[in-house]
């Protein structure tokens, strides 16, 4: 007699759990399917937040993902799952219910890192920007008409947020400790060169500088306080300093978790705290952090919208017992638009010991860079230049020897190999 499907459940409603939702039933789960997120708003497309909404060029809430209704799943939207009994298979969840499952799928994602001061964070005119909410609240900001737009990091929000200012005409100046935008993600070189990019733009880029308190007038922000004791005034903060990822419920659980995400095997079972993967349990999205084949198992946590689709896809299979019962290993790729910028990647870009330009001409705003470790090649950046990423691609998903050999029509007659500037 065949075994009965059990009850599946997904904690997280963004991407990664509706294509995982996706995939478990075109692989043949028919049973029971619950999939609970702490927001009140079926999945949406996270990328238009920051780019088409603050235009006003999309609303907030016409970013809805298809493909939810013909799920057969039973939804439980704005209540958060708090806490796993991994004994008694259940999902405590923040209203005091209690969900069981046979199967289930972790894609809690990330949340904005907020501000450190509590109370400054809740200022007027003090915003994050993750959720459709946050984007809603800071479109209608921006549509006012600020004085001032301070953007505090330059990683790709913020740069996104910085570039999107000077497209709707707003005075804005971009904050970042670092040496230069971006430099935490593609070093001080390529970033130094993006950075150029947005400063040719009109943003007011300040790096090596660093926000020490934001000072309020009535409860509404008026003044950023520099650590150097300069002081930049200012009626709208975007507080850009990365993502938490959403592990805290899983405190007490005995699985592998911290706040660097939850760990998974090879294949995308989620580990306990000896190590062991539970067979009942596997993660996706931006939570899971696992060993990558393609750069020696590091265990890495990818906040890629490529990597929440196809990851998502990959655990629904495998909690479906439709295998792969093989190490998940997709090549990480990712795009940000910047105004008119557009740069995408292929391939993680830490560890890279070199870089080189090997296509186009950074004087021009148009280029591709390659990283290399170990002569190797580890991944590839492209500026406006996307038609050539393709084939540099190959060459990050091949390991081809660093420096790449062979000519094209507008590489560099030399290639020069640049320290890449990565912390």
């Amino acid at each position: 007699m065949a075994q009965p499907p059990g009850r599946a459940l997904i904690v997280g409603a963004g991407l990664a759990a509706l294509r995982g939702a996706e995939s478990l039933r075109a692989a043949g789960f028919s049973g029971p399917l619950t999939i609970v997120g702490d927001e009140p708003h079926p999945p949406y497309d996270r990328p238009p937040l920051s780019k088409h909404v603050l235009t006003g060029a999309v609303a907030a809430d016409a970013t809805t993902l298809p493909g939810r209704h013909g799920l057969a799943a039973d939804w439980q939207l704005g209540t958060a799952a708090v806490s796993l009994d991994r004994q008694a298979r259940t999902v405590h969840l923040a209203d005091g219910r209690a969900l069981p499952y046979d199967r289930l799928l972790i894609a809690t994602g990330t949340r904005a890192r907020p501000w450190p001061n509590p109370h400054e964070g809740r200022l007027s005119g003090v915003f994050t920007l993750r959720g459709r909410d946050d984007a809603a609240a800071l479109r209608c900001a921006l549509a006012a008409g600020p004085r001032h737009v301070l953007v505090i990091g330059a990683g790709f929000i913020g740069c996104e947020v910085a570039s999107l200012c000077r497209q709707l005409g707003l005075p804005v100046t971009l904050v970042e400790p670092g040496p230069t935008p971006l430099s935490r993600v593609l070093g001080s070189t390529v970033g130094g060169l993006i950075g150029a990019i947005h400063a040719g733009h009109g943003v007011a880029v300040r790096c090596g500088s660093e926000v020490e308190w934001l000072e309020a007038e009535g409860g509404r922000l008026v003044r950023a306080h520099l650590v150097d004791g300069g002081s930049i005034a200012t009626d709208i903060a975007v507080i850009a300093l990365g993502a938490v990822r959403n592990t805290d419920w899983l405190e007490g659980s005995g699985l592998s978790a911290d706040c660097g995400g939850v760990d998974c095997d090879a294949r995308g079972y989620v580990l306990d705290t000896d190590g062991q993967p539970d067979p009942h349990i596997a993660a996706a999205g931006d939570v899971a952090r696992f060993p990558h084949p393609h750069y020696g198992g590091r265990r890495v946590a990818l906040e890629h919208w490529s990597h929440a689709v196809a990851q998502g896809i990959h655990a629904g299979r495998l909690l479906a017992g439709a295998g792969p019962e093989v190490p998940y290993g997709a090549l990480p790729t990712f795009w940000s638009t910047q105004g008119d910028l557009v740069v995408k990647s292929a391939g993680l870009t830490e560890g890279a010991d070199a870089v080189a330009i090997t296509q186009g001409d950074p004087a021009a705003g148009r280029f591709v860079a390659l990283y290399g470790r170990e002569g190797r090649c580890i991944a590839a950046v492209s500026v406006d230049s996307a038609r050539w990423l393709p084939a540099h691609a190959e060459l990050v998903a091949a390991r081809a020897p660093f420096p790449p050999r062979g000519a094209a029509t507008d590489r560099p007659k030399a290639v020069t190999i640049l320290e890449p500037g990565l912390p």
